[in-house]
């Protein structure tokens, strides 16, 4: 029996779609495991939030909006700039991909910058009350996220330059894109519980 070379591409193809396929499945899963952790920090926080009589720290009215504001649009834009990687990827071009990424890299570090610079202006720290406690392990838990991302996607950004990396698997960054837009999708929901429920 005779394997010509085009069978042995074909079933080679197929082999590393079945491995694509497989990891991106068990990616997913661990996204779902994340998105459950996230949950009950969540129903954590409106449960603290519609039980605690003095929910805000003494002295403090509110939270200033204008700057996180600025900064959920900067951080949800990335995930409209990380697609565009991924398409030019799709298409082999390797340097729009390259400078979409960079571009995304750029405004994930803007927001964890704004978000220092959010922190060190409180009037209020970790163990300021139920309330103090609850928002910087949100937000903190959330940065740290953002934070792996930006990992996440300079060692995509470094593999692009090995000669034939991207070539037909592009599981790293599918992966790290599927991140990246729960990471803006989480912050959406914390921008509304804590910013705008107030």
């Amino acid at each position: 029996m005779n394997i010509n070379s085009e069978q042995l591409h074909h079933a080679g193809s197929e082999h590393i779609h079945d491995e694509e396929g497989n990891s991106m499945f068990g990616f997913i899963v661990f996204l779902l495991s994340e998105s459950i952790i996230f949950l009950s920090f969540f129903a954590g926080y409106i449960v603290y939030k519609l039980t605690t009589p003095d929910w805000l720290p003494p002295g403090v009215s509110g939270l200033e909006i204008k700057e996180p504001a600025i900064n959920t649009v900067v951080l949800v834009s990335s995930s409209f700039v990380i697609y565009l990687a991924e398409r030019a990827l799709g298409r082999h071009n390797l340097m729009r991909f390259r400078l979409f990424l960079l571009a995304t890299m750029a405004m994930g570090t803007y927001f964890l910058v704004g978000q220092a610079v959010e922190w060190s202006s409180l009037s209020f720290g970790l163990t300021t009350g139920v309330f103090g406690g609850t928002f910087y392990l949100l937000t903190g838990f959330h940065g740290l996220h953002v934070f792996t991302g930006i990992l996440l996607q300079m060692i995509i950004f470094v593999r692009s330059f090995i000669p034939g990396n991207y070539d037909s698997n592009h599981f790293g960054v599918n992966a790290t894109s599927l991140f990246w837009h729960f990471v803006d999708v989480i912050w959406i929901i914390l921008f509304v519980l804590i910013y705008i429920w107030q």
